[in-house]
């Protein structure tokens, strides 16, 4: 064989061979990313980190005017997202299953007044004895412009109490900041059954963030909100323009709860503390979780309602809505 036919030759057999090893590789990245991107189902225990591809629904139900109700099936439910019917993928009512409670807590200058720190304390305290085998606490403080996690989740009692027998009040209070902040510290819980307990007293006088801007940072969360209001404020609409009042600041802890999923409690420091603390944890372990997967697609802001059989007897808690995609399915 000549020459010039015998390289064109080798060149051939050359660029075959880098064909079918780049359509093996090929197939080998693409088996590679599609298991990657294989949502992870929440059922099995939701791992560490579970995957933006499922949105999470806590939901609360209560007979009108009477107790929880903790004994319905997923069967039960109906979930529609912007309207439409959509399949509960993953659905947990275990009164058992343990929790990821952070507690976020205003240490700026007004707490030093009225007993409110020591009151905070003590209810902190109430939640960590209540706390069982399994569960997690967090603290995270907030003032002077300073947001800090104190203590990461632990189940360590002593760690949590030296970190709140350091919590000296001081500074100015940016209550919108730190709102906007509890989509992060609460993300870090491992558990199904998540919530942030929010313990403050005052207006805003130092954010950097608009009360708007914070409420729509939260209303995304996978997480619900309890906040202790320690203090005495109309909730009637504020003026929205972040420059304090109480009914700015009540307005603005009502509708972070009530989207939620969670509760607002408007308290004085003594008893009525300790009873709003213990109500929040029992809501918690009352609380069905619900999930459903989605789908690539505009990453908007979607609706979210939750109706339950019989739903003439019983009130329904649960988040309003997420951003991202679209549900990867609808009923099944």
């Amino acid at each position: 064989m000549d020459t010039p036919r015998r390289s064109r030759l080798v060149c051939a057999v050359l660029a075959a061979a880098a064909v079918l090893a780049a359509f093996a590789a090929g197939a080998q990245q693409s088996e590679q990313d599609a298991a990657a991107q294989e949502p992870e189902e929440p059922a099995r225990g939701f791992a560490d980190r579970i995957s933006v591809s499922w949105v999470l629904v806590p939901v609360l139900v209560r007979e009108r005017g009477g107790g929880f109700v903790d004994d319905l099936e997923r069967e039960d439910f109906r979930l529609l997202v912007d309207g439409e019917p959509v399949a509960i993928e993953s659905f947990d009512r275990g009164r058992d299953a343990p929790v990821s409670l952070v507690v976020l807590q205003d240490l700026s200058g007004s707490m030093d007044n009225g007993g409110k720190i020591e009151a905070s304390r003590r209810a902190v305290e109430d939640l960590i004895e209540r706390s069982r085998p399994g569960d997690e606490l967090a603290l995270a403080s907030f003032a002077g412009g300073r947001l800090a996690v104190d203590v990461p989740f632990t189940s360590n009692r002593g760690a949590l109490g030296e970190a709140m027998a350091l919590w000296h009040p001081y500074g100015t209070t940016a209550l919108h900041d730190a709102v906007a902040w509890i989509p992060s510290i609460g993300a870090e819980g491992r558990h199904p059954k998540r919530a942030v307990v929010l313990v403050s007293d005052g207006v805003d006088n130092a954010s950097t963030v608009t009360p708007e801007t914070a409420r729509q940072v939260v209303r995304d969360a996978q997480l619900p909100v309890y906040v202790l209001g320690l203090g005495r404020h109309d909730a009637a609409p504020g003026n929205g323009d972040g420059g304090g009042g109480g009914a700015t600041y009540a307005r603005l802890l009502t509708d972070l709860a009530l989207a939620t999923g969670g509760s607002y409690y408007q308290v004085a420091p003594g008893e009525e503390v300790f009873r709003a603390a213990a109500n929040l944890l029992e809501q918690l372990r009352r609380q069905y979780v619900l999930a459903f997967p989605t789908r690539a697609g505009d990453a908007g802001y979607r609706r979210i309602r939750v109706e339950v059989t019989a739903d003439d007897r019983f009130t329904v808690y649960h988040r309003r809505g997420y951003r991202g995609g679209p549900p990867a399915a609808g009923p099944s």
